[in-house]
């Protein structure tokens, strides 16, 4: 075919509404009720606008763009999983700070596929939001989102690999810091660590934390490596204790990667005869009420203040589209929360 009869391919500077209906399928007209978040679109036909307007790179005619730049005190909150209990309370700090200034919130769940972030950030930025909310499903850092849009965008749990992004997480090294230099406190020396998944910067953060802390003192966390990571429930607790109480019968401290992990830990401790905390005491992390309160001795943990940690990320966000920039990484503070399975004189006390 020669270059007179070749068909040309839209690019970002020619595609056409046209263009982006045809290649979906759709009508035009149904191309631009989905692009503009109308109703009587079917999902199946929206999903398909927007698959073909971000493949053809589409850009709504100057008109168009200027309306998507007027104030709408509308914020779009993205997350990858909604279900995950450690989303929801980040998503509550975010709507307590977005409501205190009268802006409402759209919510998008990708459902951890990057295809399915894609469609719901242009399915937000149809709804000409003023900016986007990324929340993480763990802390794990993440790519930036592949297409930029022209809005403010603030991560959070999980921060963005690029440093020219802004992006909010928990202080998981201090929260390894705080565990281990409160046991050391307590007059503990024998600590060892019983950890979740390597996979996940949170376990190694908080095993760096704590090995630091040790090292200050001198010391160094006692046990097989290969106690060192395993999985984030009580099944694994049970078993890596009972090999750590084997091979090294006179720890007298344990840092649990996290309350799941602790109850396994703690099972296992009075299972050996031992008494919580006089023998040994346990620490783990994230402070989950159903968890914790419900342990006996109550489990001292470490709060991740995550709803802090939302309402953080929230403001920042609402003075990005305030036109104060920031960039990097804010890790945020943590806070231990001491119980009776670290300290014999609280009992079952619930708060310090």
């Amino acid at each position: 075919m020669n270059d007179d009869t070749a068909q040309s391919v839209p690019t970002a500077e020619t595609a056409t509404l046209a263009d982006v209906a045809r290649a979906a399928g759709v009508s035009v007209a149904t191309a631009s009720k989905a692009l503009n978040g109308k109703a009587h679109v079917s999902a199946r036909s929206r999903e398909a606008v927007l698959a073909a307007a971000a493949e053809l790179s589409f850009v709504p005619n100057p008109f168009a763009r200027a309306l998507n730049r007027a104030p709408t005190n509308t914020i779009g909150m993205l997350t990858s999983d909604l279900d995950n209990r450690f989303v929801l309370p980040i998503l509550l700090g975010a709507e307590d700070a977005f409501g205190a200034g009268s802006l409402s919130v759209l919510l998008a769940d990708a459902r951890d596929s990057d295809l399915r972030e894609q469609l719901q950030l242009q399915s937000l930025l149809t709804r000409r939001v003023d900016g986007v909310l990324v929340v993480g499903r763990t802390t794990n850092p993440r790519p930036p989102m592949r297409s930029k849009p022209d809005v403010p965008v603030v991560y959070v749990y999980a921060p963005s690999t690029d440093d020219q992004d802004l992006s909010f997480e928990p202080d998981n090294e201090l929260a390894g810091r705080l565990a281990v230099e409160h046991l050391l406190a307590a007059g503990r020396r024998r600590i060892a660590i019983v950890n979740g998944e390597d996979g996940y910067a949170a376990a190694r953060d908080r095993l760096r934390g704590a090995a630091a802390a040790m090292d200050d003192h001198g010391l160094e966390l006692i046990g097989n490596p290969g106690l060192v990571f395993g999985a984030w429930n009580e099944t694994w607790g049970r078993r890596a204790t009972e090999r750590l109480l084997e091979t090294h019968p006179d720890v007298d401290a344990v840092v649990a990667g996290s309350d799941h992990i602790a109850r396994g830990v703690m099972d296992t401790v009075r299972e050996s005869g031992r008494r919580i905390p006089d023998d040994v005491a346990v620490v783990g992390f994230d402070n989950w009420d159903v968890l914790v309160e419900g342990a006996r001795p109550q489990l001292t943990s470490v709060d991740m203040n995550l709803q802090e940690l939302g309402r953080l990320a929230a403001e920042a966000l609402v003075e990005s589209i305030d036109g104060v920039v920031r960039q990097g990484r804010v890790r945020n503070p943590v806070q231990l929360v001491v119980r009776g399975s670290s300290d014999p004189d609280r009992g079952d006390v619930q708060q310090t």
